[in-house]
């Protein structure tokens, strides 16, 4: 008779081990890969390799690391399984699984197999890790993937002075802490875009923005004494005959580097010795009714309009520096007034049309429901203007102004996001330099006149342009049926058409 299979040896169950299961297996090879990955953009960030791509500290010390403490659970949880499974095998008398013997040819086989797999899954992984840092740096993967309602302001962006600067670089910055700051705490914006639940406009400003000393500073020096900047600016008519009006003025932009000059002009309110702060009472900082200014030897003025009575909040007194005159300073939206002049001057329109000036900003500050309506609305309109003109190039450099600056899916145009820079369509430097807001002695806030920030060189067009005033001349508005009324730009100036 045929002699009964001996029991399992229970010394050989014994020294089964836990670890050989799949589970385990596979946290090992994600743990071993994500170590790879963390070494790998660990080593680009500290030679510098990727110091232009803010997300790459979420990476390496976020993502990279979370996939290693996935891995190193799934290597316990496969443990754990295997150790209570064994446990009831033991108890049951049942025999062990097989471990891996090297003798035989088909688990050599295996074994080169999983080492030739292994190699491929960390190339893979080195090769996914940097193309996933270059493309996160890139403006697409801000303005449209993750950020699809950004559409407008990545337009802007695009045709704007810092379009070769990186949305990254100002809006989130360097390292995992900014990332946390700016992605991690802003996960109800996930929300919102993926629910299709956000405001529109985008209202802004946004106040969690990261301060200009760590951005705009960077590469701006405001400090530096740069003088006088000479400027001119073209303008036209909204007359039939679309006159042009040109202005050349000198711009005083100073600066508060002691070393090289008296503090002084534009860029002294950001100056390293002087603390400008100011209490807004709107959300986009428009209407600012108490100043305090600190000057460099340490000496407090606050100033305030007369119907603004008792203490501000303390929370809302902001510290004023770049970016609250330079409020756009990579999404500028042009108003209609603004774009159309310049593609006059340009000379995309023809100037010789009868009120074209007119018809185009008219037509561009209708109400239409989409982007597509509007650029039709707008062609057809104009070509009923003129019947019989060759006017396609007209039309084309209007339809372009509208494509680039109105988008009405959004509500987002020119009078949703005022620009401070100047004074000429809203108040910019009038919300604090009016005239109205005075000391607690008594004293005006001072640079309230005309020549107080710029000297007017010459105004108006042919010869009249031609002679420089270097002492600058008084402001001559074109309707001389306003003088004295002590109007600021702003009270008629709203980026649409004026009859002057």
């Amino acid at each position: 008779m045929t002699e009964p299979a001996p029991a399992p040896d229970s010394s050989d169950r014994g020294r089964q081990s836990s670890w050989r299961n799949w589970c385990s297996v596979a946290g090992a090879i994600v743990a071993t890969g994500s170590l790879f990955a963390f070494f790998f953009l660990f080593t680009l960030d500290i030679t510098g390799s990727g110091r232009t791509n803010p997300y790459l500290g979420i990476l390496s010390y976020v993502v990279a690391p979370f996939f290693l403490a996935t891995g190193l659970a799934l290597v316990f949880i496969g443990w754990w399984r295997q150790r209570r499974e064994l446990a009831r095998l033991r108890g049951m008398g049942q025999p062990l699984p097989l471990a891996i013997d090297l003798s035989r040819a088909r688990d050599r086989r295996i074994l080169g197999i999983f080492v030739t797999g292994s190699f491929v899954y960390l190339l893979l992984t080195a090769i996914g890790s940097y193309q996933t840092y270059i493309y996160t740096e890139s403006d697409s993967f801000c303005g449209m993937v993750c950020h699809s309602a950004m559409g407008p302001e990545l337009t802007e962006y695009r045709r704007n002075a810092h379009a070769r600067v990186a949305c990254v670089d100002c809006h989130v910055g360097q390292g995992a802490a900014n990332y946390i700051d700016a992605k991690i705490n802003g996960v109800h914006q996930l929300y919102a875009i993926t629910f299709n639940a956000f405001p529109r406009p985008i209202p802004t400003p946004i106040h969690n923005l990261r301060p200009a000393r760590e951005t705009c500073e960077k590469c701006h020096w405001p400090e530096r004494h740069s003088g006088n900047l000479e400027r001119t600016l073209p303008r036209f008519l909204s007359d039939e005959a679309t006159t042009p009006y040109t202005v050349r003025l000198l711009l005083m932009v100073g600066g508060s580097d002691t070393e090289h000059g008296k503090p002084s002009g534009i860029h002294w309110h950001t100056g390293r010795d002087t603390k400008v702060e100011y209490f807004a009472s709107d959300p986009q900082r428009q209407t600012i009714p108490w100043v305090r200014v600190t000057d460099s030897a340490g000496v407090v003025t606050i100033y305030r309009k007369p119907d603004f009575k008792g203490e501000p909040d303390p929370a809302g007194i902001r510290q004023m520096d770049c970016i609250d005159c330079h409020n756009r300073p990579a999404h500028r939206y042009s108003s209609p007034n603004d774009a159309v002049d310049q593609a006059l001057d340009l000379k995309r329109i023809d100037r010789t049309l009868p009120s074209i000036k007119r018809n185009a900003v008219d037509l561009l500050t209708q109400a239409y429901t989409t982007k597509a309506e509007g650029e039709s609305k707008i062609a057809s309109g104009l070509r009923a203007k003129y019947p019989g003109r060759p006017i396609d190039d007209s039309v084309e450099a209007v339809v372009a102004v509208y494509r680039s600056n109105f988008f009405p899916e959004m509500k987002a145009d020119w009078s949703k996001y005022p620009e401070n820079i100047g004074h000429m369509d809203n108040p910019g430097c009038f919300r604090c330099h009016d005239g109205k807001h005075v000391s607690n002695n008594g004293r005006p806030m001072p640079a309230t006149e005309c020549n107080s920030c710029h000297v007017i060189l010459a105004q108006g067009a042919g010869a009249e342009l031609a002679r420089l005033a270097p002492n600058g001349v008084a402001f001559k508005h074109p309707s001389t049926e306003i003088d004295g009324l002590g109007l600021i730009c702003s009270d008629c100036h709203n980026g649409k058409n004026q009859d002057n």
